[in-house]
């Protein structure tokens, strides 16, 4: 298997990307390609005392680099030697097995539409990261990747997250859960409800496992597997349990600092401590998977450090490995409206 990283993408790039590749290359024993800026991705590595490539790690020249400040929808057009629309079109070419850019956004998901394309009748591509919740995890889908959706849409993003808690997370018959305002049918605006009617109806036809609307509380105790959500509700979702991740780690370490007694106490919780810090360390989960696109793409966060990018590189691999585009392209058929709508959409979205 071989890993396609963007050595360029995100804020501390080329190290990042280089550290976490050396890392992976150890841990995983998969081949990794490094694109990017030749000289520069060289200097980084000798700086972690790499003189010479090891066995399965190459780099490849992209001279250009997109940046954050870049018009996400047309950059990876202009720049067509940078290491997002080299490494995409190495990854369309069939001379890797995944991609993975903690670079823009926007650009990465733009560049892997028009690129390495959708599956065939998917109407959008969406991101669907593993959020921290009380039974170990849950798929958010979408978290971004789409403002706007229709009931098509979130049908859609409740089959993939459903193929992907199962493949990738090992949950058989994921609860699937419609993020709301409360748990009646009758909940929510037209978008909600519209979708509900399809989710139901895919539950009933034994597809998925929908349990129904999900309140935001509920969906962070751990009562479902996957979280559907149009990309404007999940994005706020996503944004306020990270500021409460935050929010909670800052006020444990304040109570513990507080004076001798609650540092002695510390000392007999702090690894149950560390273990909850890392629960909620973004770092650990490395990245964001892209669902609906043909091949398989992993955003890691803009911010990410070396370890963060092995772990985006650990995701890639499993996604790679689990069959999931496979199950959503042999099952697409059950995730349209109607083959005459989904035609006339992908005409318009093209």
């Amino acid at each position: 298997m071989r890993i396609i990283v963007d050595a360029m993408g995100g804020d501390n790039a080329p190290q990042a990307p280089v550290q976490g590749a050396l890392a992976a290359l150890k841990e995983y024993g998969v081949d990794i390609a490094l694109v990017g800026r030749g000289e520069d991705v060289l200097a980084a590595l000798k700086q972690e005392g790499v003189e010479e490539l090891p066995k399965g790690l190459e780099v490849i020249h992209a001279s250009e680099v997109v940046e954050m400040c870049d018009n996400p929808a047309s950059a990876f057009r202009e720049k067509k030697d940078s290491s997002l629309t080299v490494g995409l079109n190495m990854l369309k070419n069939g001379e890797g097995d995944a991609f993975v850019s903690a670079g823009s956004t926007g650009a990465l998901l733009s560049a892997a539409t028009l690129i390495t394309k959708r599956i065939k009748g998917i109407r959008r591509a969406a991101m669907a990261p593993v959020v921290p919740t009380g039974n170990g995890g849950s798929v958010l889908i979408d978290c971004g990747a789409t403002a706007e959706g229709t009931p098509e849409f979130l049908l859609q993003f409740a089959y993939m997250g459903s193929y992907y808690a199962e493949r990738v997370l090992g949950r058989p018959e994921p609860k699937v859960g419609l993020l709301n305002i409360g748990a009646e049918p009758s909940k929510g605006t037209d978008l909600q409800r519209e979708a509900y009617v399809l989710l139901q109806k895919a539950k009933e036809e034994g597809r998925i496992n929908f349990v129904g609307n999900v309140e935001a509380r509920e969906a962070v105790e751990g009562t479902v597997d996957v979280i559907v959500a149009d990309g404007y509700s999940g994005n706020i979702f996503l944004k306020a349990l990270e500021g409460t991740a935050i929010f909670l780690a800052h006020e444990i370490k304040k109570m513990f600092k507080k004076d001798l007694k609650s540092k002695l106490a510390y000392l007999l919780v702090k690894d149950g401590v560390a273990d909850f810090k890392k629960l909620l360390d973004s770092n650990e989960v490395g990245g964001t998977a892209l669902l609906g696109i043909s091949r398989p793409v992993i955003k890691a966060h803009g911010s990410s450090n070396g370890y963060a990018m092995k772990n985006a590189i650990r995701q890639a691999v499993a996604f790679t490995r689990s069959g999931l585009i496979d199950d959503i392209t042999e099952n697409v058929d059950h995730m349209r409206l109607s083959a005459q709508s989904s035609a006339s959409g992908e005409d318009r979205d093209s």
